[in-house]
């Protein structure tokens, strides 16, 4: 017979120590693998840029710190500007000739030959307004109807801003 030699106190150094080992295990692993994602993360993302997009705006404004004249801190302008010749429209939001219960939002931008003339604009969006309370939703469905669409309002454009308009520019179209 053999006689176990271990004592309750060898048992228990035994236990403990096989969970201090398991701990270490599981962080050698966790920085292991840590260590693995960041870099596989930085070979397969592109690098920052230099510079933030917003600081090169700001500086090529000629900004260090310089304040509008309300106080804010000059921005980038946006796009659609009267100094660029482009007008943005109000959202058209109307129901369709047939069938009425459904509706159409339409956001479209002019882009204007020379000087911008806003009294023009609007007089546009009322027409463009009026139009699409004629068009059914058969007209407009699938890409050839937007397309006779986009046709049928850059004509109506022409005829009334008389060329001064060069484009009728789409921003958003929703049918529900």
């Amino acid at each position: 017979m053999a006689i176990d030699e271990t004592t309750p106190e060898d048992g228990q150094a035994k236990k403990k120590g096989g969970m201090v080992m398991t701990i270490v295990g599981v962080a050698i692993v966790t920085l292991v693998g840590a260590g693995g994602g960041w870099v596989l993360g930085g070979m397969i993302a592109p690098p920052p840029p230099a510079a933030p997009v917003a600081e090169a705006a700001h500086a090529a404004a000629g900004g260090h710190g310089e304040a509008g004249k309300d106080g804010k801190e000059a921005g980038i302008q946006p796009i659609s500007t009267e100094a660029n010749g482009i007008v943005l429209l109000d959202p058209i939001t109307t129901n369709l000739a047939y069938p009425s219960d459904n509706w159409v939002r339409l956001e479209v931008a002019l882009m204007f030959r020379g000087p911008t003339d806003v009294p023009l604009s609007q007089e546009i969006h009322q027409d463009i307004m009026s139009y699409l309370r004629t068009v059914s939703l058969q007209q407009i469905e699938g890409p050839r109807g937007f397309q006779y669409l986009r046709d049928d309002l850059q004509e109506r454009v022409d005829l009334r801003a008389k060329g001064r308009v060069s484009k009728v520019m789409f921003r958003t179209f929703v049918i529900e």
